[in-house]
């Protein structure tokens, strides 16, 4: 494997009207997950890519299993639980720019995770293992989980990432800042975002923010700052790489998840960071522009060809 990622996926429910959800009567259905998010997302830009975790015995676990293995993510490590329902979440779309997701997670399949579900021999045939803040905070279980997970990564030279990716309504704020940062000390590259950045070490400037997570223990830091772009630091180099811009955005949800999966993908390419920056700015974007988590996940081509900028006609004959 290039990369495994471990993590909770739902069934996300949209209602097909706006407004408050108490008088939608039609819902879309469609799957979600930060980390199979990233997963996919590196599937379809051709990397290996594995992906743990627990769902209910039901239809919804049925679903996510069969989607995520025909995006071609491996899933042999997903364990079925007969005695917890998988997860679900709704995507409430208020107004045309604003969205309010309501989770129903709470003893899911997912949460039931634990250190036993790990194979460390699955952990150490990658190069790269990926993890968020978002699975230590379901439940005292999947904390555990994932620093077997990293401990396994580390006896075994695989590299760390971590993704914040702080979810406020998941546990509380003195919870989340102790365990997101004792993860981000333990991980080899950071990606937060601005705000998480901020909810771990306080308002400060990006290259403050960024330092502050270098010298926790990151070698690399790649700190998300929206449409603006990213700035990223390391021992070599650092620097700002500006954002792509989109004209419109349809769902904002899930767009650091393609920025992961587009800066992951550079990595295992072996590109300059600047480059992986430049290329997860790019996912980023492309992700914002399609109505769903996973929807727009470009594949290589059509990646290259909004970040070439070429001549190029609106309609493909």
């Amino acid at each position: 494997m290039d990369v495994v990622t471990l993590g909770e996926t739902m069934v996300l429910f949209t209602p097909k009207s706006s407004g408050l959800m108490r008088y939608a009567g039609d819902f879309s259905t469609k799957i979600a997950g930060a980390e199979s998010n990233v997963a996919i997302g590196l599937a379809r830009l051709g990397k290996q890519v594995g992906w743990i975790s627990r769902l209910g015995n039901d239809e919804f676990g049925e679903r996510i299993r069969n989607f995520i293995r025909g995006e071609g993510v491996d899933v042999s490590q997903v364990t079925v639980d007969d005695t917890a329902a998988t997860g679900l979440y709704f995507k409430e779309k208020l107004t045309p720019g604003e969205l309010r997701l309501n989770y129903y997670r709470q003893g899911s399949a997912a949460s039931r995770m634990a250190a036993a579900d790990i194979d460390e021999a699955y952990i150490a045939g990658a190069n790269f293992l990926h993890v968020t803040g978002i699975t230590p905070a379901l439940s005292e279980q999947c904390y555990e989980t994932v620093l077997t997970a990293i401990q396994y990564a580390k006896r075994n030279g695989v590299t760390v990432v971590f993704d914040p990716n702080l979810r406020r309504k998941l546990w509380s704020e003195e919870r989340a800042r102790k365990v997101l940062q004792e993860l981000s000390a333990q991980a080899d590259i950071v990606l937060p975002g601005i705000d998480e950045a901020e909810f771990i070490f306080g308002k400060a400037t990006p290259e403050i923010l960024a330092e502050n997570f270098y010298n926790n223990g990151a070698n690399k830091v790649i700190l998300k700052l929206g449409k603006q772009g990213a700035y990223y630091l390391s021992a070599e180099s650092s620097g700002f790489v500006k954002g792509f811009p989109v004209e419109q955005v349809v769902d904002p949800v899930g767009a650091g998840d393609g920025f992961a999966a587009g800066c992951l993908s550079g990595i295992v390419d072996g590109l300059a960071l600047p480059e992986i920056v430049r290329r997860g700015n790019a996912v980023g974007a492309m992700v914002t522009m399609v109505d769903g988590d996973v929807e727009g996940l470009p594949e290589i081509n059509r990646l290259n060809y909004f970040m070439n900028k070429i001549e190029r006609e609106d309609v493909e004959r």
